[in-house]
């Protein structure tokens, strides 16, 4: 499990210093790049609440069959 969190924290800091590098070095303006990154934002949540929701119906689907089965 340990090795599990360190691996998100590694990942959320990446994330956060590729993030913060992208801002300095951007080839936009500040405003065009506030709007794309919160347009970015928006889908990647969309789509994670898609496979949220994708993978709760699988989840059901394999609890149902479970429970027949006992």
């Amino acid at each position: 499990m340990k090795r599990m969190e360190l691996l998100l924290l590694g990942l959320l800091v990446g994330g956060l210093i590729g993030l913060v590098l992208v801002a300095l070095f951007a080839p936009v303006s500040g405003e065009a790049f506030r709007k794309r990154l919160k347009s970015s934002y928006k889908e990647t949540l969309a789509d994670a609440r898609q496979a949220s929701l994708k993978r709760q119906a699988e989840l059901e689907a394999e609890l149902a069959r479970l429970q027949k089965k006992a």
